[in-house]
């Protein structure tokens, strides 16, 4: 069944995607790791660890004209992406099946680079897109445990020069008798940093 998101903003509800057993950034992480990446037409994005490919899709559907590569390791999340690519018509999402960082060095050189999913390969990856990124362009890590969250802000000081971070808490009402009631989410710390001319990492 075709889908379609016609509104500018991002947010598109995660009932929307096929999620099956595999892990996805939920809709709020989404709207503010893509505000953070900053995407535009035209853009070279690479989705670490992709998942469901909504990230993915969601960034496709910002960058028209460019490339988003999704690349994801478990082969039933590369089922997922494609079904939910195609689920939205997206033909700018290019999917890729394998371990990070070993299959990036078979993409050109990215604009915009978003990490999810690491396989315990955090420190590689990010050193892999820091080196790559282009100029001017934007790294985004979703952080999930307190050690990743450390360890991303440590590289990307590092790497390029400073980072910023924001933990996000999210609560949903979800009905409770004759009520609702708030329940809370895990939080997700979402960091952030831009390559400038001299942050050249390699």
């Amino acid at each position: 069944m075709s889908k379609k998101w016609v509104f500018r903003t991002p947010g598109i509800p995660d009932d929307f995607f096929i999620r099956g057993s595999v892990p996805m950034t939920k809709e709020e992480i989404r709207v503010i790791t893509l505000a953070k990446a900053r995407l535009a037409p035209g853009q070279v994005v690479w989705d670490v660890g992709a998942g469901t490919g909504s990230l993915s899709v969601e960034a496709a559907l910002q960058a028209k004209g460019g490339v988003v590569y999704a690349i994801e390791r478990d082969s039933h999340g590369v089922s997922l992406i494609e079904t939910n690519s195609r689920a939205f018509g997206v033909e700018n999402l290019r999917i890729l099946e394998g371990d990070a960082p070993g299959v990036l060095r078979e993409l050109p050189d990215p604009d915009r680079v978003m990490i999810g999913g690491s396989g315990g390969k955090l420190r590689e990856i990010v050193a892999e897109s820091c080196s790559r990124l282009k100029p001017g362009g934007r790294i985004v890590i979703n952080a999930v445990t307190l050690e990743n969250a450390a360890l991303s802000v440590k590289l990307l000081d590092e790497l390029l020069g400073g980072s910023e971070a924001v933990q996000i808490c999210v609560a949903r009402a979800v009905r409770a008798g004759n009520g609702r009631i708030m329940r809370g989410a895990n939080p997700v710390t979402v960091i952030s940093a831009e390559k400038g001319e001299s942050n050249v990492a390699g």
